[in-house]
């Protein structure tokens, strides 16, 4: 029994190591099909053949299936990825630039991320339920990430107007209809969204 007991314990000492890399490269394919979707989403639309995502990741058309059973799926996690993306860019802004041009650089990267979704924005406001927590995602990654810029903007001085965080990436996301050129923000709606920017800062009695 001793050597049975000592049998078994070493098996599962040794399984979860072995199952380490198959996880590790789960999670390599994962973000590889993210990516690659990613691009060739802007490329293609979101119709594009799963076969050209999967080549560009460097996998099987089954190795993406098996991470991805539906195109929703796909989708869904190219959007949260780019949340994420514009989330965590606010951490480095803030370390690089005083609150204020912290603000307005993040501002200028939201539009980006609003100016480079214009392909997925038809899929996502098609009705699908498989859609619907991506408005949650939406505004508990990116609202707070504003609300912070915002609060450390208004400590240093450097804007006099009180906004909801949410009303303002709506109002930017508003300005930035109508794509400029390869998909991006138009230089119309960059100007807009720099004027409402602007308006931040005039103080109180004055708008």
């Amino acid at each position: 029994m001793a050597a049975s007991t000592r049998t078994s314990a070493t098996s599962d000492a040794v399984a979860p190591a072995a199952n380490r890399p198959k996880r590790s490269d789960a999670r390599q394919n994962v973000t590889a099909l993210t990516e690659a979707a990613k691009a060739v989403f802007a490329e293609s639309g979101v119709e594009a053949p799963v076969r050209a995502i999967a080549d560009r990741a460097g996998v099987g058309v089954g190795t993406l299936y098996r991470h991805f059973p539906l195109r929703s799926d796909l989708i869904s996690a190219v959007f949260r990825a780019e949340i994420d993306a514009c989330a965590d860019a606010a951490t480095e802004i803030e370390a690089s630039y005083p609150p204020g041009e912290a603000l307005d650089r993040w501002i200028m990267r939201y539009t980006q991320f609003v100016g480079t979704k214009r392909g997925l924005a038809a899929a996502l406001h098609s009705g699908d339920p498989a859609y619907e927590p991506l408005a949650d995602y939406f505004s508990t990654h990116l609202a707070p990430t504003l609300d912070r810029l915002l609060a450390a903007a208004r400590a240093a001085g450097d804007i006099e107007q009180e906004v909801d965080a949410a009303e303002l990436l709506g109002a930017v996301a508003n300005l930035c209809h109508g794509a400029g050129p390869k998909g991006g923000v138009s230089p119309r709606a960059d100007r807009m969204v720099r004027i409402l920017l602007a308006g931040l800062r005039a103080p109180a009695d004055e708008v």
